[in-house]
């Protein structure tokens, strides 16, 4: 299975443009803080898909969609993080947060879809 083919794959390299762009409007004070890694994280989705896919395993692909699905808790409460200390509006964030949503459905999906393979 070629990452590159997983929708869940190619969603989560969308978010990750979103989310960069958006951390770029956070106070320079943070450049190496919350926006580093808020950056860390989000980058963890797409690029954890990617090594579990080329492990070539299933189990092994499971448990990187997992880590990948911890990465994404990871994002949502550095998100809600950046509204509470007035980095961004919770109005701003909600698109992502619905698109982070969908991408963590996903990855469940996937994980569901291949724990019930025959």
């Amino acid at each position: 299975m070629d990452h590159k083919d997983l929708e869940v794959w190619k969603r989560s390299m969308r978010f990750v443009a979103k989310v960069y762009k958006t951390v770029s409007m956070f106070p320079a004070a943070e450049l190496y803080g919350l926006s580093s890694q808020l950056k860390r994280s989000v980058l963890s989705i797409p690029s954890n898909i990617a090594e579990g896919a080329a492990r070539q395993s299933d189990k092994e692909l499971i448990r990187f969609l997992y880590i990948a699905l911890g990465s994404a808790a990871e994002v949502e409460t550095q998100l809600l993080v950046a509204v509470r200390v007035n980095y961004l509006e919770a109005i701003s964030i909600h698109d992502l947060l619905q698109e982070l949503e969908i991408i963590k459905k996903l990855i469940l999906g996937l994980i569901n879809y291949l724990k019930n393979k025959p």
